[in-house]
Formats: C-alpha cells, sequence, structure tokens
C-alpha cells in the first residue's frame, strides 16, 4: 500500500530518483528512426522537459537527449517505478473514488511485464501499442487519479494528462483520444516525428485505452476464427488431424497457439524472436519448440496422422517454413497445411513489426535503425516471396485468409501477387478474416465482451464465468439456429476456459455475445456484486474490434460494400455515443489493428459496483455500444444485420432505425445508366 500511495503522490523531484536506465531483464521495443532536424530534436527536449521545474533542467536534459539519439524517443527511464507493476486488488489503491481506482488497476495490468510486451517503453502489444509516451504521463495520471472526486474528469491527450476538469457525476472520469491528427497529415512518417516530440501516441486499441487483458483477448477471437473457418473451408467444425500454419507468438499473435489447440488442430506458429516464444512456451500456451524445419515438418505428419492437437513453434522465419512446405509439395505431391493466416505486426512493418527472411533478427534490428531505406527494401522483398510460396499452396488446395494486420496490404505496396481481379478497394486475393468469417459474427451482433475482477481474487472469477454460461444457456434456448451456433460456441468456450489456465495478469475473461447477452451478464455480474457473491466490483469492457468500435477498411468494416467503409462516423459516434450513456472511461484513437492513418477505434470501460446506478449505466450503454454497428451494418446492405436490428426494434419499443429497401431489379439500374 506504502508503494502504491509513493507512485500515486506525483513526480518524484526532491530528490530526483536515481537513473537506473534500462533493466536488461526485460524485452525492450526496437529502436525508433524518427529522423528528426536538429530544431526538431531541440523541440522534442523542450517538450520532455515541460513537466519539470527548471532546477531540474540541468540534470534531466542530457540524459533525455541522450535517449533521444539512443532509441529515438524520450522514455524517462529515471521515473520507471520499482514497485513491481501489476493489477494489485481494487482496494489498495488510494483513491477518492472505486471508478478512478478500477482505472488505477487496468493502466498497471496493461504495464506488468507477464502482460506487455516491451515495459519500460510503456508498450502493451503489437510492437508500438502504447500505454503512455513516457513515465512522468505515468506518475502524473496516478497522482490525478488518485486525487479525482466523482464530479471531476480527467482528460488524456495522446498520453498526456491534460488535467482534471469540474464534471457531473453522470459524466465518464476519463476521456481519452490517441492519434486524434488532422486526416491529411495522418502518415507513418508523420507520426514516427510527433511521437518523438511527445505529441501524439499511438494506443493500438486497448493499450491506449487500458483496457488490455492479455493474450487471453484475443485466444477466443482467434479460436473462434479457426472454428468458423473450418466450418467455411473444409466443411467441417471437427478440426482434428487438420493444420493450421500462421506466424507470430508475441502480443496478440501469442493467442494462436492456445487457440490452435483449443479448436482441435495442428498449429505450426513461426516466430522470429527467442523471448517470445520462451515466454508461450513457459506459459504452457505453446506446446513444443523447434529451429529445425525438418523436424517441423516431422511433427506435422505424426500430429496429423495420429490427429492429435499440437502448438508447434517454429524459432525461425515465417517465409522459410512457407518455402519449405511448397518444396515439400512439389517433392511428394503433398499439401500439408490445410489453413494458412499471418499475424505479424505488419500495421508496422518497418520498425520492428515484420523481419525480412534474408537477415537473422539480430541484423534485422542493426540495420533498421542503420539503414532504414534499405531495411524497407528487404522487407517488401521478403513479402514477395512469402506471397509467391503462400500462392502455390493456395491452388494446392490450401485455405488462406488475411488476419486483419494489414499484411495483404503490405504485401500489395510491395509489389507481391495478391490483387483480386474485378475487386473494390478493399478486396484481395485471399478474403480478411472479416469479409468470411467474423463479419457475418458482428452483423448477429456478437464480439468481444469482457470482464475484469477487481479483488484478484481467483474465486471471483470462477463465479461470474458460471453466471455468464448460465445465462448464455438461458437465452440461448430461444433464439435462430445462426445464434444458437454462436452461443454454443461461447458456452463451451466459458466452460473450459479455466482448464486452458488463460489468465495472465489481472482476473480477467472475455467471451464473445451479443446486446441481449452482454445487458445480461452485466446486469447479473452487478447483482452478484450487489449481494456479496463476487467480492468486489467488476470492470467490463471489449476489445474495440468490435461490433461497433471500429472502422476499418481491411478490417472491421471491409465486408461493407456501400462505398462508405472508409468512413468513420461509426466509431466516434460509438466513444460520444458512450460516453453519455454511463461508462466509466471512454477512449477513441487513430491506429489500432491495422495502422496509423488506417482506422477508427473507439473503446469504453464501465465499472460494475453492485449499484442500481451501475446496473442503469450498463443497460443503457451496452444496448447502444451494439446497435449502433448493427444499424450501420443494416444501412450498407448486410441482411444478418437487417435480421438482427429489426429484432431487437421489436423488443426495444424506442429504438427506431431508418432501414434500407434494396433495389429488387438490377434492370432498373442499367436502363437508368444506359438512359
Amino acid at each position: 500500500m506504502s508503494n502504491l500511495k509513493e507512485i500515486c503522490s506525483g513526480l518524484p523531484l526532491d530528490p530526483l530518483p536515481p537513473n537506473q536506465g534500462r533493466d536488461p531483464s526485460v524485452p525492450h521495443a526496437p529502436i525508433r528512426t524518427p529522423n528528426l532536424t536538429a530544431k526538431e530534436e531541440r523541440l522534442a527536449l523542450r517538450n520532455a522537459l515541460r513537466y519539470f521545474p527548471p532546477s531540474c533542467h540541468a540534470t534531466l536534459a542530457p540524459e533525455f537527449a541522450q535517449e533521444l539519439r539512443q532509441y529515438g524517443h524520450i522514455y524517462m527511464y529515471r521515473f520507471c517505478p520499482t514497485l513491481r507493476m501489476r493489477a494489485y486488488p481494487i482496494d489498495q489503491y488510494p483513491c477518492r473514488t472505486r471508478q478512478a481506482a478500477s482505472m488505477m488497476l487496468m493502466i498497471m495490468n496493461n504495464l506488468d511485464p507477464a502482460v506487455a510486451q516491451f515495459p519500460q517503453e510503456l508498450v502493451t502489444y503489437g510492437g508500438n501499442g502504447q500505454v503512455f509516451s513516457n513515465w512522468a504521463q505515468f506518475r502524473l495520471v496516478m497522482h490525478y487519479l488518485s486525487q479525482m472526486t466523482e464530479e471531476q474528469t480527467l482528460v488524456m491527450y495522446s498520453g498526456h494528462p491534460m488535467g482534471l476538469f469540474p464534471s457531473l457525476p453522470s459524466s465518464p472520469r476519463a476521456i481519452i483520444t490517441n492519434g486524434m491528427v488532422i486526416p491529411n497529415y495522418s502518415s507513418r512518417e508523420q507520426y514516427e516525428k510527433m511521437f518523438a516530440l511527445g505529441v501524439s501516441m499511438y494506443g493500438q486499441m486497448t493499450a491506449g485505452s487500458y483496457c488490455y487483458i492479455g493474450p487471453q483477448g484475443i485466444v477466443h477471437g482467434t479460436m473462434l476464427t479457426v472454428l468458423n473457418a473450418g466450418r467455411r473451408y473444409l466443411g467441417s467444425g471437427d478440426l482434428r488431424g487438420r493444420v493450421f500454419v500462421t506466424s507470430g507468438l508475441g502480443g496478440m499473435s501469442g493467442a494462436q497457439a492456445k487457440a490452435a489447440v483449443i479448436a482441435g488442430c495442428v498449429g505450426v506458429i513461426a516466430e522470429v524472436d527467442e523471448s517470445p516464444l520462451r515466454k508461450r512456451h513457459e506459459q504452457g500456451w505453446l506446446m513444443e519448440v523447434s529451429s529445425s524445419l525438418e523436424h517441423c515438418i516431422k511433427r506435422i505428419r505424426e500430429a496429423k496422422s495420429r490427429k492429435t492437437p499440437l502448438s508447434l513453434g517454429y524459432h525461425g522465419n515465417i517465409v522459410d517454413l512457407w518455402e519449405r512446405l511448397v518444396m515439400e509439395y512439389e517433392q511428394t505431391g503433398e499439401c500439408l497445411a490445410d489453413l494458412g493466416s499471418d499475424q505479424t505486426s505488419l500495421h508496422n512493418p518497418f520498425n520492428g513489426g515484420y523481419y525480412p527472411v534474408q537477415l537473422s533478427f539480430h541484423q534485422a534490428n542493426q540495420l533498421m535503425s542503420a539503414d532504414p531505406k534499405h531495411f524497407q527494401t528487404m522487407v517488401q522483398e521478403s513479402l514477395r516471396r512469402q506471397v509467391k510460396a503462400i500462392n502455390k499452396l493456395s491452388d494446392a488446395g490450401m485455405f488462406f485468409w488475411d488476419y486483419g494486420n494489414a499484411f495483404l496490404l503490405e504485401a500489395q505496396r510491395a509489389g507481391a501477387e495478391v490483387e483480386k481481379v474485378g475487386g473494390g478497394a478493399t478486396e484481395f486475393r485471399y478474403p480478411s478474416y472479416v469479409q468470411h468469417i467474423m463479419g457475418d459474427i458482428f452483423s448477429l451482433g456478437f464480439g468481444p465482451f469482457r470482464w475484469v475482477c477487481t479483488s484478484g481474487d481467483p474465486q471471483d472469477l470462477t463465479v461470474t464465468d458460471d453466471i455468464a454460461a448460465t445465462v448464455l444457456e438461458e437465452i440461448g434456448s430461444g433464439v435462430t439456429d445462426s445464434i444458437r451456433q454462436q452461443y454454443n460456441d461461447n458456452i463451451r468456450w466459458i466452460r473450459e476456459a479455466r482448464k486452458h489456465k488463460m489468465v495472465v495478469g489481472s482476473q480477467a475473461r472475455i467471451l464473445y455475445s451479443d446486446q441481449k447477452g452482454r445487458v445480461s451478464i452485466a446486469l447479473a455480474i452487478n447483482q452478484a456484486v450487489a449481494d456479496g457473491r463476487v467480492s468486489a466490483p467488476v470492470v467490463i469492457s471489449r476489445d474495440h474490434h468490435d461490433v461497433s468500435g471500429t472502422d476499418s477498411p481491411f478490417r472491421e468494416t471491409s465486408n461493407v460494400y456501400d462505398g462508405s467503409a472508409f468512413c468513420a462516423d461509426m466509431a466516434v459516434q460509438n466513444f460520444v455515443g458512450d460516453a453519455f450513456r454511463g461508462a466509466t472511461w471512454v477512449a477513441l484513437h487513430n491506429g489500432g489493428g491495422v495502422g496509423w492513418g488506417e482506422v477508427m477505434n473507439g473503446g469504453f470501460g464501465l465499472l460494475l459496483d453492485g449499484s442500481e446506478e451501475a446496473a442503469k449505466r450498463a443497460s443503457l450503454m451496452l444496448n447502444w455500444d451494439v446497435s449502433n454497428g448493427v444499424a450501420r451494418r443494416c444501412w450498407s446492405g448486410n441482411p444478418n444485420a437487417y435480421e438482427t436490428i429489426q429484432r431487437t426494434m421489436e423488443e426495444q419499443r424506442q429504438l427506431r432505425v431508418t432501414m434500407p429497401f434494396p433495389v429488387q431489379d438490377e434492370q432498373v439500374l442499367d436502363r437508368a445508366l444506359q438512359g
């Protein structure tokens, strides 16, 4: 408790804490190359010193300048707390309101070394998904939250706490925006400069909104994707003996090994960096590791013939693995891979998100900062080779999809053969997983609903798991077949989640649910807090990657074909609407998932403290949070969304949605345009 008080007491200035530099025992973010001019370097330094009184400047200026030149950013390592960073039970935070304490818990969970990808650089996942831009911001935010009353709102500008402002008890306790840049200036190059200057930040989706819950958050979505890919491409939900080949075992991608085994298939995942590979293996998420392609091929054949689930991590480059599978096919006529995808962080291709096959991991890290232009050329050459191998296996019967990580977009920019003849602006030779799999699920109103037990007690998580499963079983008995399939997948997941040891960091859970399910689960959990079955409040949130949280033409809205895929009204409306319907905090970001300038996404956190007020907020906000996106998808012409919003209007008399009339006779258009 006293240590938590210390990090909530503001910036330690007298005396300044000793500068310990970087901790060699944790992984670190790649060196950034913002290419600042001398004038911009001076501005970056001036901006960083704004957080400190002039009496500290002579000490801090030289070390900040060194960080800027050595790492491409001023992280202020001196102010990184020595306290073990984790989600402490909510009652241990020195606060005036539990709403503020719940945010502190979520922030510290995002920076827990067991959860965060590069904890000392404040990166939670995705290679560059920041919680804050520097450690001064972290300390100021914790201080403000400890002081906050229920008549104040914390305002966050891209990692920078602008301050506490007077508001209503019904207002959000924090409003967060990340990367809100004028559209014409929202380029990658501009971003690197703005981040180095300390004026803008890439919050990914749930890093800069404090809602990341470790890789469990995506295990579930990945499991659903793999199961539904089997149903769609292989004609079966039984994936025993089927092989799924992909890459990446870092933050988000780390879920793939676990998801493959839960889905029952053989998952082979390439990863160039030994650190996340080791982490997933130690966590028990990855069953085996090998750096030998010979051994990988042998294990694929064995597991395939025995039909035993397996997660095999190949310590090497994914391009080598794909090319080896092609060689195997050419020599034996057998295509060993049934399903294929990719989860390298290609939203960030030239700064550690993708490692070219021509270089070792160490060589690549050196070249990306020493000669960025040459590195970029090698990345693009590697992508062309990767696609060439995937195309050969696809022609032999493997089904490949884009995992929404900008893989096909960057491959296209690299000149790889991914064009879809006659396709629209968001279509490629291979579908994105939203176009073929998740989009229809989103249009039914299903998406990644989450909760965190703020007591830190596993028993509370067990109780909430049972509540959620029971609620879904009750609702699921009276729904249509397509919706029942979704309910059944999620009941199966929630009943088995404990067995698979999903918890990393906070006592959290995720499942996919529709509007009715989310509201019912939230209200049931709130009631359990009220009557003491759950010992402390529960935070609910979701991934921004959801029904209405995100406008992303190459991912979440890639199956919107009315020309509005590049419009961002939905995400902005989502953020604003959640704010005045009762969210505890809301966030709006540029760039989560597929990269800066490519997407807008909104998220929220809401504290269920057992009160009637919390129940009212949850009901009002969650209904809007889903219906907003379903209505937009309905208007764009999606039949699932049309039926879903019709049903919702029948259940909610105050909901009135503008419904589209379809063109039934295409010849009407032909005649009009020929005339």
